[in-house]
């Protein structure tokens, strides 16, 4: 399983759907030191499966996960090719909570509900010291974004609430769309009830990029703004990380030569000291196709 395969999507959904039945519970990551997190069955439209099939190299993404000691999968989507590469592709179908990367979905809700008015806004840092120096200040939604602070987020979903994050879970079909009681609704993503696989991931940015979520334009260009982790002349490279339950998460997608290549890493990530590895092992792997 360690050598890539390059599929129309069409095929590729079809045969690691097939996979994910027979292999998809070994992956599952633990919610806790007695429970293992349930995977979550993927849905998806029908396709139409291509007259013609186009052929590319094989590239083993796994040496990079062997080089770097790490053990997950990547997923990468060349849309304009209609192809996929990837690395692990049962653990690309297994269901595990989002943690951080629901920002995202968070960030656009927000704004769409004027629960915050911009990305510059500034809630007011509550005095608790957290375990991170830079969540310990008041901030704004852009800033809080990148530092990937906890409470700012939480504070968000509380005024959202529950009612109103569920009806938007719901129409965009995000994950296994579960958001647990209302008194989770500052919890459900870090653990508690929401799960989403890692194609279901590429699925909600494909969604994203191409302007077809229940969002505005100005709310869908803020969030995509936002996003932004590193913009050269040659490319622009937008994603979130994310970590709980000893699961570490990078998703986003590049944007180059108006091409789009969407990704998801997904590892197991038992202390800091492997955060790193999430961002460096989606780079060799763009690398790798030429992408970087």
């Amino acid at each position: 399983m360690n050598q890539i395969k390059a599929l129309p999507l069409a095929i590729w959904i079809i045969v690691s759907s097939l996979v994910a039945l027979l292999t998809i519970g070994s992956f599952a990551p633990a919610r806790s030191h007695s429970q293992v997190a349930q995977p979550v069955s993927i849905s998806s439209k029908p396709q139409v499966v291509p007259t013609t099939t186009k052929v590319a190299q094989d590239i083993d993404l796994g040496q990079s996960f062997r080089e770097l000691d790490v053990v997950g999968s990547i997923l990468i989507y060349d849309q304009n090719n209609d192809r996929v590469y990837e690395h692990n592709p049962s653990r690309n179908s297994t269901a595990f909570p989002p943690a951080s990367t629901f920002k995202i979905f968070n960030a656009l809700v927000a704004l769409e509900t004027g629960v915050i008015q911009d990305d510059v806004a500034v809630l007011t840092w509550d005095g608790i010291k957290r375990e991170i120096p830079v969540w310990n200040q008041d901030t704004n939604l852009r800033q809080a974004f990148k530092n990937s602070t906890v409470w700012f987020y939480q504070v968000l979903a509380r005024k959202i609430g529950h009612e109103r994050m569920q009806g938007f879970i719901n129409q965009v079909g995000y994950g296994n769309r579960q958001i647990g009681t209302e008194e989770e609704i500052d919890q459900f993503w870090l653990g508690k009830s929401l799960q989403i696989t890692p194609r279901q991931e590429i699925e909600f940015l494909q969604r994203l990029e191409r302007g077809d979520l229940p969002f505005s334009q100005r709310t869908l260009d803020l969030v995509k703004d936002i996003m932004i982790v590193e913009r050269t002349p040659d490319y622009v490279l937008r994603g979130k990380t994310g970590w709980v339950n000893n699961v570490g998460w990078f998703v986003g997608y590049l944007e180059q030569n108006d091409q789009v290549y969407f990704f998801a890493t997904n590892i197991e990530m038992q202390d800091v000291s492997t955060a790193a590895k999430r961002i460096e092992l989606t780079r060799r792997s763009l690398t790798a196709l030429g992408l970087l």
